[in-house]
């Protein structure tokens, strides 16, 4: 596949930034909803670098990891060969119908990437058609209801308002990340719809507290919701 992805750019700076350091208090709440891993076929959509794949192989899960961005793949790969821990790695579209077709998974995992991808509607179709019985689908996202504090982009368009949704990029003042790949902003509502037209049941919930130091310029996050974390089963 020769598709070219937004965070093809961005490659370099999330390889260095975000380590294997699962500790944050998002990622902890994701693992922690999405239960034992050990001996379970797990896809993790959107993988990115493959951060989050890494761990759940760390943790005794089978994984297969699938993004667009072949420089974040190439980042995963590279990571693999350093330390093979047995992940397959998949560039393609999530949303595609052809995607592991005939294959399943105990679960699925998706650390905050839907609002990266354009057809929320497909992915949660091919979310849905991988998953064996009494699977689970848990995801992490920046929360729909994030207004933003100074110098930290909202979930919304900084011209829009909350119930402003498209696909949008912040300006120079703001997020240096949404700068350049921009995000697709949806209300609280429309993912919970989505879901349940998809067969969806909102089984658990969380909203984790960002760890930000009380003299940080960004301390004003801690008095909103900033992360939404939530485990679905079917």
């Amino acid at each position: 596949m020769t598709t070219s992805a937004r965070y093809d750019e961005v490659a370099d700076y999330y390889a260095a930034g975000w380590s294997d350091d699962l500790s944050d208090p998002t990622t902890v709440a994701l693992l922690d909803l999405l239960g034992p891993v050990a001996d379970r076929d797990v896809l993790e959509i959107a993988c990115g670098h493959g951060r989050v794949s890494r761990g759940l192989a760390r943790l005794g899960a089978s994984v297969v990891g699938v993004d667009l961005s072949s420089a974040m793949l190439a980042k995963a790969a590279e990571a693999e060969a350093r330390d093979p821990l047995g992940i397959t790695y998949l560039q393609t579209n999530v949303a595609s119908p052809e995607l592991l077709a005939g294959e399943t998974f105990d679960a699925v995992v998706c650390s905050f990437g839907l609002s990266d991808i354009d057809d929320l509607d497909g992915t949660l179709a091919t979310v849905r058609r991988v998953m064996r019985p009494g699977g689970v689908f848990a995801f992490c996202i920046l929360h729909p209801c994030f207004p933003g504090v100074d110098g930290v982009s909202g979930a919304w368009p900084t011209d829009g308002s909350y119930y402003d949704e498209r696909w949008w990029q912040a300006d120079g003042s703001l997020s240096t990340l949404r700068q350049q790949v921009g995000a697709n902003h949806r209300t609280l509502s429309t993912y919970l719809n989505s879901l349940r037209q998809h067969g969806f049941t909102l089984d658990a919930f969380a909203e984790p507290q960002p760890a930000v130091d009380a003299d940080s310029p960004r301390a004003a996050m801690t008095s909103y919701p900033v992360f939404l974390v939530a485990r679905c089963v079917v």
